[in-house]
Order: structure tokens, then sequence, then C-alpha cells
């Protein structure tokens, strides 16, 4: 990033819901720790480039102890003979905050990192604050805008959402990308504008592509619904214009902002227990009778243990011409309070059926001790009881007051539903509260009619997306002409992603007569049929129509998340590959062409 072009600011996300409990494992261990050590060793190779440069560097990774990283920012500047000045950001570690919790921070805004950069620093260090904050604090310091400039901000807010997950939006993770040379994707950049519109893109002669689709699919990632609330600013997802602007260019613009929610997000982490697994590998026939045979010779080993989880995954091949090919996979995960009873006890007493269970009986793995899981939970907090504090170059703490309400603003007739009240626990930087924008047929209060004008919105497996075109009547399909039987990838992309314990599915498509036949068809019923798993939980659907895509919701989906390993797929990244993987019937009209034999879509 430093050497591919020109670049004011660089920008580094390090936080995760599971980077935090690992830092505070770390912070148990050695008070003085607690923030990405990472950050530091890569900071070695490049701050002497940056500072010849004149970029700033704004990072969260500080962690749960920014203070600490600002030292040792300093330290490794005045060993390396660049003078540089450094300012970090506090106030979001509440803890204490509640017995047994391991971690508790409130996500902050940028306004903090505004005041760091207007005092002078070169480097900013900062703590747990909203991914999007290091991109629209930034922003907001170098055109000066006013804390209620919620326009600009919501722009600048959409701009970091894009950013935040790096090489996502440059071809990464893309449901299409066959259609790019993904192999080695360049970062993102975003080239903000006074108003608030960016163009996304990346430096000359890096690998990927930013297009439509690409941006597209990162706007939908890890979001709740039309309103994405920050600390900041509200940002209407559902006023996003999107158009190309240039190869691997996109701009974003249109999008408008409300005043935030008067409370912060506080993202919470505990020690759940402990966890175990063993896979055992079935081969053959009568995959069915093995796994229900191990399943009995364990009974007696698992009755004291708080919970046991089976899953069988039919990787198996009839008639399979190698023997992996030919095998299942029986996964047994356990989680109890006491290390004890999930400890290396139990995983041997499975290795031990070895020669008196099932034919050709062994494992993926030797027997191991239990580890530790974490589970991760969110609440609100007022936003005046958390002490939002700029440490300035010199040493001077300033407090951050929260952003102002705003005036009150009376819903317009495509606005029925008011900016909600407060802070969603769903979302690191956004979401919006259940039904927000849903369709009364899909559970939610109120109907979001369509925003007029539309942007770009993806590609298809047949190539680009053509400019939008005005609003027309879709084709019939079903009973009115012919459908194809397809996955339903064939037309839609889609990203997916994990908040806590539940998922979110962005689903879209390239062209308006697909985005009709979308809208109406992909139902919250559907979707519980096509994905089983979510058959027994809550799914709330939200309407985007400038990005021509739905966005799902699916509260409880992954347990306790991602350190708890309660499913497979435990942040839900492929839950939105497997939806395009399902079959249902498809207008054939809207269909890309068959590829031609022998060629790649």
């Amino acid at each position: 990033m430093l050497t591919g072009g020109p670049l004011d600011v660089l920008t580094g996300d390090y936080l995760a819901e599971l980077t935090m409990l690992i830092l505070g494992r770390d912070r148990l261990k050695d008070p003085g720790l607690g923030y990405a050590k990472t950050f530091l060793r890569q900071l070695e190779d490049c701050l002497g480039l940056a500072h010849e440069k004149g970029v700033r560097i704004v990072t969260n990774a500080g962690g749960l102890h920014p203070a600490a990283l600002a030292d040792a920012v300093r330290e490794l500047a005045a060993k390396a003979g660049v003078p540089v000045s450094v300012a970090h950001v506090e106030g979001d570690d509440l803890m204490p905050y509640e017995e047994g919790a391991l971690t508790a921070n409130a996500y902050l805004g940028g306004a903090g990192i505004t005041a760091c950069l207007r005092a002078g620093a070169d480097v900013v260090v900062t703590g747990r604050v909203t991914d999007a904050a290091l991109v629209s604090g930034p922003a907001a310091w170098w055109f000066d805008w006013a804390p209620d400039a919620y326009d600009r901000l919501a722009g600048a807010v959409v701009a970091g959402h894009v950013l935040e997950c790096g090489t996502q939006a440059t071809g990464g993770n893309y449901s299409f990308f066959t259609a790019h040379d993904v192999r080695r994707p360049g970062f993102p950049l975003a080239e903000v504008a006074e108003d608030g519109s960016a163009v996304i893109t990346k430096h000359p002669g890096t690998g990927g592509a930013v297009t439509t689709g690409t941006v597209t699919a990162q706007l939908l990632y890890e979001t709740q619904g039309p309103r994405y609330l920050g600390p900041d600013v509200t940002a209407r997802l559902d006023t996003v214009r999107l158009e190309p602007d240039g190869p691997d260019r996109v701009r974003i613009s249109g999008v408008l902002g409300e005043p935030p929610p008067p409370t912060l997000k506080v993202g919470v982490t505990h020690i759940g227990g402990w966890r175990n697994e063993v896979v055992f590998v079935l081969t053959g026939l009568d995959i069915e009778a093995k796994a229900a045979l191990v399943r009995e010779q364990l009974a007696g080993p698992l009755a004291g243990v708080e919970t046991a989880d089976w899953t069988l995954a039919r990787t198996d091949h009839e008639d399979a011409a190698t023997e992996e090919t030919a095998s299942a996979l029986l996964r047994l995960v356990v989680r109890d309070p006491s290390p004890d009873r999930v400890g290396r006890a139990l995983t041997s007493s499975a290795v031990e059926l070895a020669l008196g269970s099932y034919p050709g009986f062994h494992v993926t793995a030797p027997p191991g001790p239990a580890q530790p899981y974490g589970v991760f939970t969110s609440a609100t907090i007022e936003a005046t009881r958390v002490p939002h504090t700029a440490t300035l170059p010199d040493g001077t703490r300033v407090a951050v007051p929260p952003s102002p309400p705003g005036p009150t603003q009376a819903p317009q007739a495509s606005d029925p539903t008011p900016a909600p009240p407060a802070f969603e626990a769903l979302g690191s930087g956004g979401g919006a509260p259940d039904g927000s924008g849903a369709e009364p047929r899909d559970g939610g209060p109120g109907a979001q009619p369509p925003v007029p004008g539309r942007g770009g919105a993806g590609e298809s497996p047949a190539g680009p997306a053509t400019p939008a075109a005005p609003a027309t009547p879709a084709a019939p399909a079903g009973p009115g002409g012919p459908t194809t039987r397809a996955p339903l990838g064939t037309l839609a992309g889609a990203r997916s992603g994990d908040k806590g314990g539940d998922a979110n599915i962005g689903v879209w498509v390239a062209d308006e007569a697909a985005w009709q036949w979308l809208r109406d068809t992909l139902t919250t019923d559907l979707l519980r049929d096509l994905l089983p798993e979510t058959a027994p939980l809550p799914v709330t659907r939200h309407e985007l129509p400038n990005l021509r895509a739905l966005n799902f919701t699916v509260p409880g989906l992954l347990g306790a998340g991602v350190a708890s390993g309660h499913r497979f797929d435990p942040q839900a990244k492929a839950l939105g590959e497997w939806l395009r993987a399902r079959h249902l019937d498809i207008p054939t009209h809207l269909l890309p062409p068959p590829a031609p034999e022998g060629t790649r879509p």
C-alpha cells in the first residue's frame, strides 16, 4: 500500500470477536499485554517509509491496551530513528463489567481519531472502535466535518465498511471468482470526497478486481438491515448507489445519514468452559450403521458431559475410485464446565474402541487435551457513560463527547420506519432492529418501498453487469413462462458472515428483471426450505433495492459464536455459498447462456 501509489492515510483493522477473546487471555497472563503484537512486527518494516511519504497510520491494534501499544510504537520509532508523533484513543474498556467477563468493550466512533489527527499525530492507536471508524475518523479530520454532518459521515462509514475486510472488496471470497484473476488480490483503497462520496479502487498493477459486484458483496457482509447503526451516524444502506467509474473503480454516492442512537454496543467475552472433539472416519458400506454403533459405544463415557454434538458428513461416494472419496466423517464435539470431563480421558476412550468397533475404524487425529472456549455476547450502554478519550501526542487527554442527537426528522413516504431508539445488539458497526425495513409478509412490522434510482449491483457468471435501467415489469415465469431447475448461484451472488451467535446472508443479482424475480421469490419461508438448519429459527428479511439485494439475519444459528466451535462452519462464512448451491425453478430467460463445452464459466 505504501509503495504502490499515492496514499494519505493507511488503516489497519486487527480486531474481531475472536481476537478480543485471545487478547483477553493474553492480558490474564501479562497485564502489560492485550494488544495485537503482529502490528508492531509489521510496523518495523514500514514506519520509516510511511514517515518519508507523509502517510498517517490509524489502527485499532491497541485492542485492550492502546496506551501500551502507543508506548511500544514510540520505543520502536526511537530505536529506528524515525521522528513520529503517536497518539491513542481509549475509554472503550469497561472492565470490571460483570462476574465472569473476560473482556467488555464499548464500540467507539471515529471522533477520537479525528481529535488525534487534528493534534498532529502521525500514528493513531485505538482500542475497540467500529471497523468503519478507521476511515470515517480520518475523513472527518481531512475535511473538517462537523459532528452533525451526517450525510458526509454516512458516506465515509459506508466506504469504511467496504475497506474493513481488505481483499474481500477486490475479489477475495467472491461468488463469481472465476470471472477474475483473484490469485493475489490487491488491497482496496477509498478516494473519499468532501461531500462524503467515495471511489473504491486499488493501486495500479495489483491483482484482483474492483467491480460493482465485489463492492456489493462487501456492503452486504455482516450487516442486518437498511439502517447501519454506529456511534457517529446511522448510515442508510438503502440509499447507497454504486456505478462503475473506470477500470477497477466503483463510485459510491447518495448515502444518507441520520443521527446515531444514544447508546453504544458493548461486546463482552467470557470463558464458556472446555471443549474437545474427535472425528471418526467411516469408509465404504453401511455408513449410517457404523455411525450408530460408535454413538452407542460412547453413550456411557458421554453420560456426564454437559453437551455432546454429533455430526455425520456424508462425503462418501458410491463405488469410489479412491479410499478418501469412499469415506464419510463422523464428528463428535463435547463441551463441559470441567476440563476433566472432556479431557484426554474422554478422547482416549473413543480411540480405545479401535479394535472393537466398526470395520475400518480410524480417526483423523490422536486424542488431545481439552481446550477452553469462549462466548461472545453483546449489550448496550448509554453513550454518555463511556469515557471516550483522545490522548494527544503531547500527553494531553481530551474528552470526546458523544455525537449530537441532531434535529428530529419526520418520516417521509419512502421511509415509514423512524430511526431506532437504541443501538442494536447485532453488528460490529451497524445493523438494525428486527423488522426495520422488513416486509410484513416476512415478519417485519413495516414495509419499505423501493428507493427511487438504482446503481449497478454485481455480475453474473456470464460477465459484468450492464448499467442499471429504469424499472420494467418482470417477464412471466412459472405457469406464464418456462423455467429451468438450476442452482440459485447460477443467477445470484451471496456473502455471509457472523455476529456472535447470529448469521447473516446477503444475496444480490445483476439486473432489474432478476431482481424482481429474486425479491418476489426468495421469501423467509423459501430460505428455510432451502437451508433446513435455519427452519426452527426466526429469520428476518430486508430489501435493499438500490443494490438489487436481500439481506437475511438468522439469530442463534451459530450458538455461542465462533469461539465455542458450535458448527462445522462456526462463522457462517460458507452459508451463502450453500444457499447458492441449492436448486430451484428459475425463469429460463433470466439464466446466462451455457458456457461452450470445455471452457470455464
